[in-house]
């Protein structure tokens, strides 16, 4: 997919509780005096979804743990039977959705600054394929080819930047404390195995002071800015 004409998109990643919302906001707020600048949360929401079903009175914690243990299920070698795939694929068109809402904003003049973003190099939580290990045959595996197509249609589009959040553990328990530490700790391993089909990614401790993460996000994004410029340049000339 040919973006080198778009407004910048710059995607923010990392685990939970390693300041994502924060970091975008602030982020928006100082490209936003460049030109105008959205945030697109680009989760699935499934986590807090969750979250709120355990606040439920009498049955909700239950409920929770039944739906987490099918979820833990679905990523096992034998792979979701058919309710548990129906409801990972309605929340991953959820992401495919946001995503095509957020490059039609691309399209319209809008610098992106993404919350999270989609990839392929690690299936599971941190933005990967939700029936990476459904069974090929029958509708679980139509569903799981259909999500795989649609994921590869967006991971084509290629951030010109992605800005990793790092954190320990401790950190991220201490910061979300009503998050499962299973789940944290997956995400923990996953971060630094992503790779976003090449693109650049600057490397920042988010357990420094906010003031020092901004200042390297911004340091970051103002290389990948002048990039993008020089490129431009070079292609005109051309």
């Amino acid at each position: 997919m040919n973006t080198s004409s778009l407004p910048p998109l710059i995607a923010v990643i990392g685990c939970d509780g390693s300041g994502k919302s924060t970091v975008t906001e602030a982020l928006r707020e100082w490209m936003d005096a460049r030109q105008p600048t959205r945030i697109c949360h680009l989760g699935k929401q499934s986590g807090n979804i969750g979250r709120q079903i355990a606040r439920l009175p009498l049955l909700g914690g239950r409920l929770d743990k039944s739906i987490h243990a099918k979820a833990q299920r679905a990523q096992t070698d034998k792979g979701p039977g058919l309710l548990p795939a129906l409801v990972i694929y309605v929340f991953s068109m959820r992401r495919v959705v946001r995503f095509r809402r957020m490059m039609g904003l691309r399209r319209t003049g809008h610098a992106i600054i993404a919350d999270r973003f989609p990839q392929l190099a690690v299936p599971g939580p941190m933005d990967g394929l939700g029936l990476a290990s459904a069974r090929p045959s029958g509708l679980v595996g139509m569903l799981a080819r259909s999500e795989r197509r649609r994921y590869e249609a967006m991971v084509a589009c290629v951030p010109d930047l992605v800005i990793r959040l790092n954190v320990s553990l401790d950190v991220a328990v201490a910061r979300k404390p009503d998050h499962r530490l299973s789940s944290l700790a997956r995400k923990i391993a996953d971060v630094p195995r992503l790779t976003f089909e090449g693109a650049p990614i600057a490397e920042i401790d988010a357990e420094q002071p906010l003031d020092l993460v901004l200042e390297q996000a911004k340091a970051a994004i103002e290389d990948c800015l002048a990039r993008r410029g020089a490129a431009a340049m070079t292609g005109t000339a051309s």
